[in-house]
Parts: structure tokens; sequence; C-alpha cells
């Protein structure tokens, strides 16, 4: 963003070049104003600034100039200047939607704390709108797996390479994680998105009908079965099968199960013809399959076919810097579902979630947005944090929240993100190693 605006507004001179002066001495970039008149021409939604404002002036007040401020961005910062006797007016200007007001006299490093915490707020809710833009113009991939981060970007990459081919692929992941997300994207930017995607939870079907499930019957294979039945798996012809949890497979079935891998065919239960197959097969699991190989719970010889090809899910607190922009497309799609308008997210309720550990991955945070867009999340926070978080605890997550954010943002660049934070080379060296943060990238200067 480009360096933040004060806007001043003062019909005092002597107070208005006073403040001026001093808040440019502190760092700010100033446009003083003796009245209302030629501010409106600087208010905007997309202004990176705050409105800091005398009440009593003529013409036109500072109320009414807030009002007008807030018509165009309900979000703007807008500091009242008051006299003594304009406290109850302000303190209500408030609870229309004012920032803060400062009573005179006042130091001036004291009006440049205030503008401070208003800026940081007001740079989170640009970010956050643009946020929400860039997900309106997302397509495709960036579409479906959605983030900024290293580890999304690679695994993009990764999806992108194999989506087109026939390859059978495992997919490893938390729970939570968003495998079956990938396993959709696997299919749905492939040559057989066309075809159907039949996913199957391993672990969800009873151990006595899960092989009827997979490959059909005929009528009269066993005791009940009063018709013929097509099976997933020839269900899915010119298609795509995820067998998700594949760990809970039987035993049993997992060599049935691997022989129709390597033979693209099977046969329904109660029939001797064989069905050729033109389908591929993705699995996922949560666990380690060499290690269930060992202790006898999953065919070693079954996990080899798999892991031909293995794609990893990150877990959500791998990508924490992805949390602002996963949230915001979450909440897209709970709205779509609810049918309700989402209302906007405080700073520090964004970052309360970048502070948690979710270890429900994905599947958490989406839970969260759907709670946010039926209005039974507080949208103000801090209710994202942990239970027993210290204040420590908080503040630095929130610090380590900010600078990974800001080394994103910059490509990684150091001098880039030591200037922006407003602190020297060897700070951000220091909290770089604190907070174990990536020190790859941010190596190269610039």
């Amino acid at each position: 963003m480009d360096k933040a605006t004060v806007l001043l507004v003062d019909d005092e001179a002597d107070l208005r070049e006073a403040l001026a002066e001093g808040l440019e001495l502190a760092g700010h970039q100033v446009s003083a104003f003796a009245g209302a008149a030629g501010v409106a021409e600087h208010l905007a939604r997309d202004l990176y600034g705050v409105l800091v404002t005398d009440i009593r002036m003529p013409k036109t007040d500072g109320l009414a100039l807030m009002r007008h401020a807030l018509e165009i961005d309900p979000a703007l910062p807008v500091i009242l200047i008051t006299g003594h006797g304009d406290v109850p007016l302000a303190v209500e200007a408030m609870r229309s939607g004012a920032y803060d007001f400062m009573e005179k006299p006042f130091p001036v490093s004291r009006l440049a704390n205030v503008i401070e915490r208003a800026l940081e707020k007001r740079r989170l809710v640009l970010e956050n709108r643009i946020l929400r833009e860039q997900l309106a113009q997302r397509t495709g991939l960036e579409g479906r797996l959605v983030g900024r981060s290293p580890v999304m970007e690679r695994l993009r990459g990764l999806v992108a390479t194999l989506a087109d081919t026939d390859a059978d692929i495992l997919i490893v992941g938390e729970t939570g994680a968003g495998k079956e997300v990938v396993a959709r994207a696997l299919h749905e930017e492939g040559h057989r998105h066309g075809g159907p995607f039949v996913a199957l939870n391993c672990g969800g079907l009873p151990a006595e009908v899960i092989e009827s499930e997979l490959f059909g019957h005929e009528q009269g294979a066993f005791t009940g079965a009063s018709r013929q039945r097509i099976g997933k798996l020839e269900h899915a012809q010119g298609g795509t099968v995820f067998l998700d949890e594949i760990e809970s497979m039987p035993l049993d079935l997992q060599v049935k199960l691997l022989r129709v891998i390597e033979t693209r065919t099977i046969e329904r239960l109660g029939s001797n013809k064989t069905i050729a197959l033109d389908i591929r097969f993705l699995a996922a699991t949560k666990d380690d399959l060499v290690v269930a190989g060992n202790e006898g719970r999953f065919r070693k010889d079954l996990f080899y076919r798999l892991n031909v090809v293995s794609v990893e899910v990150p877990p959500l607190r791998a990508r924490k810097e992805d949390i602002p922009l996963l949230f915001h497309h979450l909440a897209r799609e709970a709205r779509a579902r609810y049918r309700r308008e989402i209302p906007d997210a405080s700073p520090a309720f964004i970052t309360g979630l970048m502070a948690r550990d979710w270890p429900g991955n994905v599947r958490e945070l989406r839970n969260v947005a759907d709670r946010f867009v039926l209005g039974l999340e507080s949208a103000e926070g801090p209710s994202g944090f942990e239970a027993g978080q210290s204040l420590a605890e908080r503040v630095g997550a929130y610090e380590r929240a900010v600078i990974q954010d800001e080394l994103a943002r910059n490509g990684g660049g150091l001098k880039a993100t030591y200037e922006a934070l407003g602190v020297s080379r060897k700070a951000l060296y220091e909290k770089i190693r604190k907070y174990g943060l990536d020190r790859e990238a941010p190596l190269a200067e610039g």
C-alpha cells in the first residue's frame, strides 16, 4: 500500500499548523484543511488514511463532515477534536461510528499514537477488501486451492502437473486439511472432468456391504440381492474414483482392490463376466501407511501400487498466512448456501483466527466461517485466540502473523519488510529466529 494520509481539518490556523508539524515529525503524511471544503474529494472507499477533524467549525461542522465520510465508507477511522463542552457530543458521535475523540488541550504525541492504531485497523480493513476482490477474480486451481503461501503455490503446481495424466495418486494429509478438495481439483482440471467423480469413504461403510458397493452384484448373488446393482467402480466409467480413508479398508478387500487397480477390470458379485474399467484412482489417508504396513494393518503391495505418485496436503497451521484469504473464500461459500450477507470482519477477529493452531484444519475454519455468516460468531474477536493463552502468547502470535504476512507481501525481501514494519534489520532477523519463520526466502535484499 502507499503511505497513509492523515486528513487534518481545523479552522484554528495556529493549532492546525502545530498539529500538522508535530504529526509530520512523527512520520505521518498530513493534508491540512481550514474547513470541510475540499476534504470531500480526498474521501474514498479505498483511502488508506484517517480523518481528524475539529467539531466546532463554521459552515460545515465536524459532525456533518464525519457523517459524510462514513456514508462513503463506514469503516473509515474518524477522530474528533473536541473542546471541553463538546465531550458529550463526541461520545454520542462515537456511538454513531467515530473511531475516537481528543479533548483539548492534548499533546501531539497522544494524537499520533491514536492515529497509529487507527491506521493499523484501516490497513487490515483494506487488505480484507482486497482479498475479497482477489477471490472474486480467481478461477481454476487458484479458485479451488486457495492460498498465497509457498506450500500452496507448490501444491497447485503439483496438481497442475498431474491433473491431465491418468496416474493413480495417494493424497496424504491430516483430518480436515482438504484432501477431497485436492482430489476434486485433480479430477476437474484434467481430461476426465466430463466424467463422474465418485467419492467413497472406506471408513464409513460397514465391512459387509463395502464389497457390494465397490463391485456391484447380480440378482440373487446373496440373500437380499433382489436385483442387479451397478457398483461404484463401474459407475465411475470415464471418470475418477476417490477412496477416502483408504487405511480403513478391510485387509481382504485390499487384495481385491489391488487386483482391480492392476488389471482395470472387475467382476460383479455373483457373476463370472469381466468388465473393463476406464477409471482413475485417487486414494487419501491421514495415516502413515508405511507404519500401518509394518504393523500388518495395510497391505504393503497396495501401498506401493498407490504410492507411485504422492501428494501431501499441508495442515492449516503450516500456512497461517493463507487464513485471511481462505476465511473469506469459505465465507463466500457459506453466503451462497445460507443466502446471508457476509458481515464485516474486524481486524481483531482476523488476527484471532491467525493466532489459532487449527487442529481441525480447513474443516474447522469452515465451521467458523459458517457460524460467522449465520451471525453466531462475534465479528469483533478476539474469540479466535486459543482458550487459556496468556497476553504474551497472544501478542507473540499476532507479531508472528504480521511479520510472516509482510515477508510474503514483499516476496521475501528483507529490506522492504523491515522498512515496512519500522524495525531494524537486526530486529527482523531476531524475530525470524524467535518465531521459526522461513529464512530461505528473506536472505536476499530488496
